[in-house]
């Protein structure tokens, strides 16, 4: 009887592990910047205001507007040691388009400043929908 719990253990286990892999692998990769407040008037919501969690997308993410009102996660991968201390990932709505930007998403400051060093400028993200 130990074994078979033992077996049913590792396998559970390795389904788990398995489907951690998979959510991770889920995410795409990217970049960040940010701007700064004022965060209106915006693409999506003219001169509504949508706090502070929110983040304009490039055209990979835009889709011609469809983006708006879309909340994405997003996590610092930054390897040159940018990312905060046990930051945890960000979920941000998009609200605004950023047309020919170098980064995938524009987060507000606030945002940004919740995953990473705002000194970096520019960070390497995962970020997922």
């Amino acid at each position: 009887m130990g074994r078979a719990v033992f077996f049913r253990f590792r396998i559970l286990l390795s389904l788990v592990t398995a489907l951690g892999l998979l959510s991770l692998s889920l995410a795409d990769d990217g970049t960040a910047t940010y701007s700064s407040p004022p965060y209106v008037p915006t693409a999506c919501y003219g001169y509504q205001d949508n706090g502070v969690m929110v983040a304009a997308a490039n055209d990979e993410i835009w889709n011609g507007g469809a983006a708006c009102g879309t909340f994405y996660s997003v996590t610092c991968t930054d390897a040159s040691g940018a990312c905060a201390y046990d930051a945890e990932p960000v979920v941000v709505q998009i609200v605004d388009y950023c047309s020919n930007c170098a980064a995938t998403l524009v987060l507000s400051f606030e945002a940004f400043s919740a995953i990473a060093d705002p000194n970096a400028g520019v960070i390497s993200v995962d970020y997922e929908q």
